[in-house]
């Protein structure tokens, strides 16, 4: 029977592998070289028929990244399973990273001991790295953005996903008379163009150019044509770029001026959402209306979750908070639990959840580190793009 089952044709297999999730794959590899092989052949497209197994084996897994002064490894929280899973990072080049943005399976991180803005994308699962082409300009702390293609009927672009990075803004060297100065330029790198290098597609304002290289974070949130960014100045507002037209604009946020901390997310697939807290009104989900121009409350973090997020306290400084289509995560560091705020069922309805932070792995204490979070779905298929 076991050699019936090792020498099974590679798309049979890989169409039973389809419903295992990542750790339940990881096993099974190691069977036998035939089934390593399939595994890493074979885009492994989820097969799950009924719905409500099917949303919870796709729900993304959130990957903690250590910020510094840690041994080259992140971990990540399996949804399904509620268990953490340690990832080595040795094959990376690089150990000071933080992540900007997921892009399928893979992570989309900036080397953050470079002066410049230099790019690299990683699968930790399949312990995969490459660095990403020079910018035309070297620049200095600008915003990124990162846009994807659609998902096929067949989702193969799930493993192997097209996408569009946008560098906005930075600080560059002065043409004349040395120092540095503002970049009013946009560069842009498309990874389906075979030339392999970046093109100014566009410029902004000055002044936009100074807010997104001095008060933005690099994270985006990329709804339709559009991308927007926080800025983390008090208070609060939002910058964004029209793709279709090659503008950009401002919002304003709600509660701006009282905001303790504020990060944008893409709860649902054409919604962009405002999550933030304040020492009086707890944690709170704006949605952006359909004007592009004005906010509705539309959720809240349950008190009693809240609380216990922040040990007690009422200051929302220390949190986090990162979002993809169906999931909201909130979380302080490795060791804290974090609040997951989850859409189950067809109806849309959203859920509230506690999750504990990692302390032990495999039985193995794990110390406290201050982290910069991400969701993602895991895969071991290897991309063609390393």
């Amino acid at each position: 029977m076991s050699m019936m089952w090792n020498n099974l044709p590679f798309d049979l297999l890989s169409n039973i592998f389809s419903f295992l999730s990542a750790d339940s794959l990881a096993i099974a590899r190691t069977v036998c070289r035939n089934w390593h092989a399939c595994s890493n052949s074979y885009p492994l497209i989820p097969r799950i028929t009924n719905c409500a197994t099917k949303c919870k084996a796709l729900q993304p897994w959130f990957l903690a990244l250590p910020i510094r002064n840690h041994r080259p490894c992140c971990y990540a929280h399996n949804p399904v399973t509620n268990n953490w899973h340690e990832l080595p990072l040795e094959f990376s080049p690089v150990s000071l990273v933080k992540p900007i943005a997921t892009i399928g399976s893979l992570i989309l991180l900036r080397i953050t001991n470079s002066t410049t803005l230099q790019l690299v994308l990683c699968n930790p699962f399949t312990r995969q790295f490459r660095y990403l082409p020079n910018l035309n300009m070297s620049r200095t702390n600008p915003a990124v953005g990162v846009t994807l293609s659609e998902y096929p009927k067949n989702d193969v672009l799930f493993q192997f996903p097209c996408f569009r990075i946008y560098v906005a803004g930075g600080m560059s060297e002065a043409s004349s008379q040395g120092g540095a100065t503002y970049n009013p330029t946009l560069e842009m790198y498309d990874s389906t163009k075979n030339n392999e290098n970046w093109e100014i597609v566009g410029s902004m304002p000055v002044e936009f150019s100074v807010r997104l290289t001095v008060w933005t974070p690099n994270e985006n949130v990329n709804i339709k044509e559009k991308l927007y960014w926080i800025t983390s100045a008090r208070a609060y507002s939002v910058m964004g770029f029209d793709i279709s037209n090659n503008t950009w604009f401002q919002l304003g946020v709600p509660m701006a001026e009282r905001l303790e901390f504020a990060t944008l997310v893409r709860r649902s697939h054409e919604n962009l959402e405002l999550v933030g807290g304040t020492c009086d009104g707890g944690g709170c989900i704006w949605e952006l209306n359909d004007d592009g121009e004005t906010w509705w409350l539309v959720d809240k973090v349950p008190i009693e979750l809240g609380l216990r997020l922040l040990s007690g306290q009422r200051n929302w400084d220390s949190v986090k908070c990162v979002g993809s289509d169906g999931v909201i995560c909130l979380y302080r560091d490795l060791g804290s639990g974090m609040v997951f705020s989850r859409r189950i069922g067809e109806k849309g309805k959203w859920e509230w959840n506690w999750v504990e932070g990692c302390g032990y792995v495999k039985g193995k204490q794990v110390h406290n580190c201050s982290i910069r979070g991400t969701l993602i779905h895991p895969t071991l298929a290897s991309s063609v793009i390393f």
